[in-house]
């Protein structure tokens, strides 16, 4: 039963390859203009409903490829694979023409890469007449599923500390150990997806953003996962309207609330919540984003947390936190050509104990590409880690970007 079942198998495999095959043979005769070879072979897979097949066919008929030209045969074909194939071309016809000319085929425009084309010949032999399903797989054919970058997304193969940093640990030991490189790989992957436009009439956005930062000891024995920072938000951008934007470049306001931790626990753990609100703006090349943020408060641990007796009592794991890294930031955004300069600055505004951070970053596309860039960023100061946000630390980094955002 089992070589009945096989022989089955390996001659319906051969049979489906042989006739895949000769419409790939077809296919490049095409390509070739070899009309009198392709024909047999399109009218052959047409036949068999072949939507991509049939709308080819369509084609000779108008033309006169290999065949008398026919317009009657050439619409008939047309209209059978219109109702599968309408996402990849549509018939319009020419009102200056008169009825007995051929209808002009208008490519509908999309990616023109391999993927893409693979793609559409799957979904042309399904039926797309309705309009819900011609929706979900124009949404697969065009990989969209309205994922964005959000923040900046690179990976930074070398990045020099010139302090290096220390071994925490979950228990209450502490420890004075230090990670064997001052050199490792920071990476972040930041996405975005609209939920919702214009739902409360203002021409706003409501979105969700997710940002994960890694600090990757790359270069020491193992090389772990040093820290791993972890911000999801929800937030509304609203942009202004006309007149506050020409009276002073005010081009939108964004609040929501940010929740950022690095996914440890006892003594490594660290977290906390905020709501922000954001404001861009923008003269020329210039773009500037102010943000100020409310921590949401939290109950303080217990004193068994710190005599160590309980690891893992609820409560703030940086009640400090706002001394280092302050209320809210500055970012701002110059376009030089294809150079793009970035400044970030962060202070507590305290005149005793003051402190903060200043980042600096550069990025240029690598060989005029669209997306792919140099990037360099300079750290220096307080926050550049949660696992750090109280250490000072000074930092250059070298590598590339794979989006940069103005704001």
């Amino acid at each position: 039963m089992i070589k009945i079942f096989s022989f089955i198998f390996l001659l319906t495999s051969f049979l489906l390859s042989s006739d895949l095959t000769d419409y790939t043979n077809g296919l490049e005769y095409y390509k070739t203009q070899q009309y009198e070879k392709a024909y047999p072979i399109i009218l052959q897979e047409a036949e068999k409903g072949n939507k991509e097949a049939q709308y080819l066919l369509a084609t000779f008929y108008e033309n006169g490829y290999g065949v008398e030209k026919d317009l009657s045969q050439s619409m008939f074909w047309y209209k059978k694979a219109s109702s599968t194939y309408a996402y990849i071309a549509n018939i319009q016809k020419d009102d200056n023409n008169s009825s007995e000319e051929a209808p002009k085929i208008v490519e509908v425009q999309s990616e023109d890469t391999e993927d893409q084309q693979g793609l559409q010949f799957i979904f042309s032999k399904m039926d797309l007449s309705s309009p819900n399903v011609k929706d979900e797989v124009g949404k697969i054919v065009n990989k969209d599923f309205g994922i964005l970058p959000y923040h900046s997304n690179y990976i930074l193969p070398i990045s020099y500390s010139f302090n290096r940093y220390n071994k925490e640990y979950s228990t209450v030991e502490n420890s004075q150990e230090t990670y064997g490189s001052n050199t490792e790989v920071e990476f972040q992957l930041s996405l975005q997806k609209n939920l919702s436009y214009n739902l409360f009439g203002f021409n706003e956005y409501i979105s969700l953003g997710y940002t994960q930062h890694v600090w990757w000891q790359l270069y020491t024995d193992s090389a772990p996962f040093r820290e791993t920072n972890y911000m999801p938000e929800v937030f509304m951008i609203v942009p202004t309207s006309y007149e506050i934007d020409k009276l002073n470049n005010l081009k939108a306001v964004k609040f929501g609330y940010r929740h950022q931790s690095n996914g440890q626990d006892g003594y490594r753990s660290r977290s906390w919540d905020r709501l922000f609100l954001a404001t861009y703006w923008q003269w020329d090349n210039l773009f500037l984003k102010a943000e100020g943020w409310y921590r949401i408060p939290e109950d303080r641990k217990g004193a068994e947390f710190y005599d160590g007796t309980n690891l893992n009592a609820k409560g703030d794991d940086n009640p400090d936190i706002e001394d280092y890294l302050g209320y809210g930031d500055i970012d701002i955004k110059y376009l030089y050509g294809k150079h793009q300069f970035g400044l970030m600055v962060r202070n507590n505004l305290k005149s005793s104990n003051n402190k903060g951070a200043v980042q600096f970053d550069w990025s240029v596309p690598v060989n005029d590409s669209k997306n792919t860039y140099w990037y360099i960023k300079v750290f220096n100061g307080y926050g550049e880690s949660l696992i750090d946000y109280d250490k000072s630390n000074t930092k250059i980094s070298f590598g590339f970007s794979f989006f940069r955002s103005l704001f």
